[in-house]
């Protein structure tokens, strides 16, 4: 009974732990794109049908990015299914749908990693 306790109780931490260094790397890959002239227009906007991570906006371009923090490439790649893919897509089309005023802009779907001690990769329309 006390393992299992235990045992509950690390994989809350360890959750809660992953939640705040997604929201960190998020909070950098925003600082990025806010240095390249971007403005963001939304963070982790949830929908029935997916998340978004950030959404930024520069020029007429809307940027719907999904970032992922992982120790490796390979590990941030292996994140990127496409389920996930169709759910970014899905979530877009509905903030674009709520958001009618930038309808008319070019849409990306940007990919960014977030690896220990490197700058972001950003790969634009990747998704």
């Amino acid at each position: 009974m006390n393992s299992n306790v235990n045992d509950d109780f690390r994989q809350r931490l360890e959750r809660r732990r992953r939640h705040r260094s997604g929201l960190t790397a998020e909070t950098i890959v925003a600082a990025v794109y806010m240095m390249t002239g971007h403005r963001i227009l939304g963070r982790r906007f949830k929908t029935p049908v997916g998340e978004i991570d950030l959404i930024a906006i520069r020029k007429k371009r809307v940027a719907f990015i999904e970032v992922k923090r992982r120790q490796t490439t390979e590990d941030a790649e292996d994140a990127i299914t496409l389920t996930m893919r169709r759910r970014v897509r899905r979530a877009a089309d509905l903030w674009l749908a709520r958001n009618p005023q930038y309808q008319a802009h070019d849409v990306g779907f940007d990919l960014v990693f977030v690896l220990p001690w490197r700058f972001p990769i950003i790969m634009r329309d990747a998704l």
